[in-house]
C-alpha cells in the first residue's frame, strides 16, 4: 500500500509540472518562489513528524477518508482546468468563467505542496546530525531551481499543447483510480445487501430521466433563441 501512496505522490508532482507548462514563465517562477519559501519555513513542523508517518497514515481510517476527499478535490480541480481549457474561446463574454479559468490555470495543485512537505520530513530523518534549517532551506533552493527547469524540459519534450493537456487529464484520472485503492486500505465501503430497493431505484431513474429531458429541451430552446437573434 505504501508503494501506491508513493506512486500517487509522484503522479501529483508530475501533474503539477504538466499544469505549469500552460502558465507563463513569470507565473512558474512565482510558484517556485512560494514553494521554496514554504519549504524553508516548514522545518519546525517537519521535525515534529514521525519517521513512519506514511505507515501511520495508512493505519488511520479517518485520516485516509480525509485524504480521499483531498484527492477528489485535487482531481476535480485539474480535470476542470482541462475541460475549460478546451472551450476557453467561449469565455470572452463571460467574465465569471474567465476569472475561474485564470484561477484554475495558475493553481499548481493541492497535493503538490503536501508531497514537498513529505519530502522534507524524509530528508530530516535521512540526514541525522545536519541542522534542520539547513536541510529545509537547501530543499527550498533545490525546488526554486529544479521546478522551473522541469517545467521547461517538459515543455520542450512535449511542445504540442493538446498532448500535454491529454496527458494531464490521464494522469489525474490515474490519480483518482489509485486514490480509491489507497484510501480504501483493504476495507469495504459498505456491506452488501441481498435485496434491491426498487422504489429508490425507480425514483433515481425518474429524476435522471426528467433531468435529461429538461436539459435536452432547454438546449434546443436556447439554440432556437440564438438563431432568432442572429436573423
Amino acid at each position: 500500500m505504501q508503494t501506491v501512496v508513493i506512486s500517487i505522490m509522484v503522479l501529483a508532482v508530475w501533474s503539477a509540472i504538466l499544469k505549469m507548462t500552460f502558465c507563463k514563465t513569470p507565473a512558474v517562477w512565482i510558484v517556485a518562489a512560494v514553494s521554496a519559501v514554504l519549504m524553508g519555513l516548514a522545518w519546525p513542523w517537519a521535525v515534529e513528524q514521525s519517521k513512519t508517518q506514511i505507515a501511520d497514515w495508512l493505519a488511520n481510517p479517518s485520516l485516509m477518508a480525509d485524504i480521499a476527499v483531498l484527492i477528489t478535490v485535487e482531481v476535480a480541480v485539474q480535470m476542470s482546468f482541462c475541460v475549460m481549457f478546451v472551450s476557453q474561446q467561449d469565455y470572452s463574454r463571460k467574465p465569471l468563467k474567465r476569472v475561474l479559468f485564470v484561477v484554475l490555470n495558475y493553481m499548481p495543485g493541492i497535493l503538490y505542496f503536501f508531497v514537498l512537505f513529505s519530502l522534507l520530513v524524509t530528508l530530516v530523518f535521512a540526514l541525522p546530525g545536519v541542522s534542520f534549517p539547513v536541510i529545509s532551506w537547501s530543499l527550498a533552493a533545490a525546488v526554486m531551481l529544479l521546478l522551473p527547469l522541469l517545467v521547461w524540459l517538459t515543455y520542450r519534450l512535449l511542445p504540442d499543447e493538446s498532448t500535454r493537456l491529454e496527458m494531464l487529464f490521464l494522469v489525474n484520472l490515474l490519480i483518482a483510480l489509485m486514490g480509491v485503492i489507497a484510501t480504501v486500505n483493504g476495507r469495504t465501503a459498505m456491506a452488501s445487501v441481498s435485496s434491491v430497493e426498487w422504489q429508490s431505484l425507480l425514483t433515481v431513474l425518474v429524476i435522471v430521466l426528467v433531468g435529461a429531458l429538461a436539459g435536452f429541451y432547454l438546449r434546443r430552446l436556447r439554440y432556437r433563441m440564438r438563431n432568432s437573434k442572429n436573423k
